[in-house]
């Protein structure tokens, strides 16, 4: 079996290899060359996979190493008969604490408390309901919205869109879907976002379309939104630096690129190609091992405590900088400079990764940070 897979993701040659033969490809070279010959193909988010890159080909497994899964035409797949498989779940507590990071910091940047704050958590799925347990972590009181979940749940916990827009802060975490009745795209639109509780702060690390981009920008112009963080854009790699100048913080894209959450995609993807091809061959156990990440914490205060202890692990400022050197870039350079950023971006851990050391004055806050996901020294 020829296994074409991209480059980027962890653990592609010592694991995928133990099934076959492997074609390693940097995600520009996945074309309708390199995989004409191929048994299996495994992308990442950059890559299109639809009939443009298939026909002809004799691929009969397509797995992305992603919890999206917009850029696979999945009726192709099925009209062909493709096995396909996607990876739900796997990068959820990565952007959860990516999403902690951003609350920490836009905390800082404008001088309020988290604890009492109202959060709306639109979409409650992997990795939202993990959001939202950490946010209740923060002090934060939650509201949840998710329409398909209530629908199945029948949860009275899931409250009406309309009802979140007196949240402090909104976060979202729902697919980009076009059609249906839950259709997500530009779900929140210039309408939505005015309705939104004057001086609120809006967080999109969902999909960049979930979010109209005219109406985002005309909320920070008129001052009804006080502040907006993005990870994720519209028009991908060419976004609009217009809107970045507009953000508290901005990131390219990579809320869910920890190392953990790589593994994870990678295992879940290799695990489904196995089951399609009837094959019993287990993961390569060793890429489990995780580094431990060690920080100690001894500020003056609570706030200071937990956004040093979060800083250690992950500084969201670090990637939001990075980002920005674009608003000085030529615009033809902005597309390849945000795919230069996620392609090579650095090894990146989960707060369970930490073990944290925490001095006596602020033991009381050991509760916290556990429930965070931080393990304690």
């Amino acid at each position: 079996m020829l296994i074409v897979l991209d480059s980027r993701i962890p653990f592609a040659e010592t694991a995928f290899k133990r099934l076959g033969e492997i074609r390693l490809l940097k995600t520009s070279a996945i074309t309708t060359k390199t995989v004409a010959d191929a048994d299996a193909l495994v992308v990442r988010s950059e890559t299109k996979v639809d009939h443009n890159l298939l026909d002809g080909s004799q691929v009969r497994f397509v797995g992305t190493s992603t919890i999206g899964f917009d850029h696979v035409d999945r009726e192709y797949l099925r009209a062909h008969h493709i096995g396909f498989a996607s990876a739900p779940g796997s990068n959820a507590m990565s952007v959860a604490d990516y999403v902690v990071a951003t609350l920490l910091e836009v905390q800082a940047l404008k001088n309020f408390t988290l604890a009492g704050k109202l959060i709306g958590i639109v979409g409650f799925g992997n990795t939202g309901s993990r959001t939202a347990a950490k946010a209740k972590a923060l002090g934060m009181h939650v509201l949840l919205n998710d329409p398909p979940l209530q629908r199945t749940t029948g949860g009275a916990e899931f409250l009406p869109l309309d009802t979140l827009m007196d949240c402090d802060i909104v976060s979202l975490h729902v697919p980009l879907t076009k059609s249906g009745e839950d259709s997500t795209f530009h779900l929140f639109d210039e309408e939505r976002i005015r309705s939104m509780k004057k001086g609120s702060i809006l967080i999109n690390t969902s999909r960049g379309s979930v979010v109209e981009t005219t109406g985002l920008k005309r909320s920070v112009e008129n001052n009804h939104l006080s502040g907006i963080v993005l990870d994720v854009w519209e028009n991908e790699p060419a976004i609009d630096v217009g809107l970045l100048e507009k953000t508290l913080l901005g990131t390219p894209h990579i809320a869910g690129y920890s190392v953990e959450g790589k593994i994870k995609g990678a295992r879940m993807v290799y695990d489904s190609l196995c089951k399609h091809f009837h094959l019993d061959i287990p993961w390569f156990a060793t890429a489990d091992a995780r580094e431990e990440v060690k920080c100690r914490i001894s500020e003056a205060n609570d706030q200071d405590a937990i956004r040093a202890a979060v800083r250690q692990v992950y500084d969201i400022r670090q990637d939001d900088e990075l980002l920005r050197k674009m608003c000085t870039m030529p615009v033809e350079e902005h597309g390849g400079y945000f795919q230069k950023l996620r392609a090579s971006y650095p090894v990146r851990h989960e707060f369970s990764a930490a073990r944290v050391s925490v001095e006596e004055k602020h033991r009381h806050l050991k509760s916290t940070l556990a429930a965070l996901g931080f393990s304690l020294g």
